[in-house]
């Protein structure tokens, strides 16, 4: 009893008004907050990549292969929080043995599975097929059995065989564009569905984290093919830059008038909940929610984005404002996740108090465990890159 208390001690100096005793210590921490985020980005990337195959938005070929790959990448990693988060993380098992169709959470484990094997992982292989099997002929040793496996040793590079390729690639993707709605609105809907929780209890929820994660999604594409450009000694493409600024210009829009929208929803309404979840925002949240969501994270990219396609700017300028501009989207929706899941424990279930939320450095909930989660999808994506290249002068005639 006495380490509880003494473990509790510092949490209660930072304590408002009056909560109940299971309310002081949060829950859910920083893993809560990477999941979202995560599949965010991975229906964002996948989104984006659809523009190519499905739209014909011939600019953004050049980060076709590369969004697809990013999407693979951030997802192999997605359920990872989870499963770290469960303590017992051979119990997710449990979901695909036992299914149950009334559980939102349980569904995740079918989406998740879905849209894994037969969206991502068979464009992919439809859309690397002929290329790969043109390298293994052409390579030695342990790579060249790897690319032979990769393409089920498939030998067949007719006309009929492309073809047949290319029109699965644009029938799975057309499928896919729901699948990916699917897989990141239904995080909104888990939130959203929570009647109790007047923080997270709202019919946009779905709508807005859907947008936002196509936001995140374009921003991180985009910071990728800016970093990884310029290492291989190419040259940025600055057409495809900026469809790629205009599109997240575009979706920021409407992410920000639908967030809007819910706020000014929940004003309106002005239930009982009001009064905490003001002082909610004005204090605890306001660094984060205001500052750096709102204001960094919103309104300052989309001024630099506009004040792009307005001037008429020097390419180098350009690059700069769009890479600088991405990089505080993607601040600003992280915070968004963290604002979400964070920010909706933090008020009493009474409505009377407010707690906090102390992150430690070390540990399964600990930032070290965040980061290392967090970079994983990248050390997997560059893997990915050198079994599948996935930059223009790799794709094989």
């Amino acid at each position: 009893m006495e380490e509880i208390v003494q473990h509790l001690t510092p949490l209660l100096r930072d304590v408002w008004g009056y909560i109940f005793p299971n309310e002081v210590e949060l829950h859910w921490g920083l893993l809560i907050v990477l999941y979202p985020y995560l599949t965010g980005l991975v229906a964002g990337a996948f989104i984006l990549a659809s523009l190519v195959k499905v739209f014909n938005v011939k600019e953004l070929q050049p980060t076709y292969r590369l969004a697809m790959l990013t999407a693979l990448s951030f997802l192999l990693v997605a359920p990872l929080p989870l499963l770290a988060h469960l303590g017992h993380p051979e119990r997710a098992l449990e979901i695909l043995v036992t299914p149950n169709s009334t559980s939102a959470m349980a569904m995740f484990g079918f989406v998740y599975a879905w849209y894994l094997m037969a969206v991502l992982c068979l464009e992919i292989w439809f859309e690397y097929r002929k290329d790969i099997i043109h390298w293994a002929e052409k390579e030695k040793g342990i790579k060249k059995w790897i690319h032979r496996a990769i393409s089920l040793f498939s030998k067949d590079v007719s006309d009929a065989a492309v073809k047949f390729d290319k029109k699965w690639v644009k029938i799975i993707t057309i499928i896919g564009i729901p699948s990916a709605f699917l897989l990141h609105g239904y995080v909104g809907f888990i939130f959203g569905s929570i009647k109790a929780n007047p923080w997270w209890s709202s019919v946009l929820m779905p709508i807005v984290f859907l947008f936002s994660a196509i936001v995140s999604g374009i921003g991180m594409v985009l910071i990728i093919y800016m970093i990884v450009t310029p290492f291989r000694g190419k040259t940025l493409d600055i057409a495809c830059l900026d469809k790629l600024a205009s599109f997240l210009f575009y979706v920021m829009i409407i992410d920000f008038t639908l967030e809007s929208l819910d706020f000014i929803h929940r004003v309106y309404e002005s239930e009982e909940s009001i009064k905490i979840l003001a002082y909610l925002v004005s204090d605890k949240l306001f660094v984060s929610l205001v500052v750096i969501q709102v204001i960094m994270g919103m309104l300052i990219p989309l001024g630099m984005i506009a004040v792009m396609k307005i001037m008429k700017s020097p390419a180098e300028l350009k690059k700069m404002i769009y890479f600088i501009a991405a990089i505080l989207v993607e601040i600003g929706i992280f915070t968004t996740r963290w604002n979400i899941v964070i920010g909706g424990q933090l008020f009493s279930k009474s409505f009377r108090g407010l707690t906090v939320y102390k992150m430690t450095f070390f540990g399964l909930e600990g930032l070290l465990a965040g980061l290392a989660i967090l970079a994983l999808p990248f050390v997997i994506l560059f893997i990915l890159t050198k079994l599948l290249p996935p930059w223009e002068e790799a794709k094989t005639n």
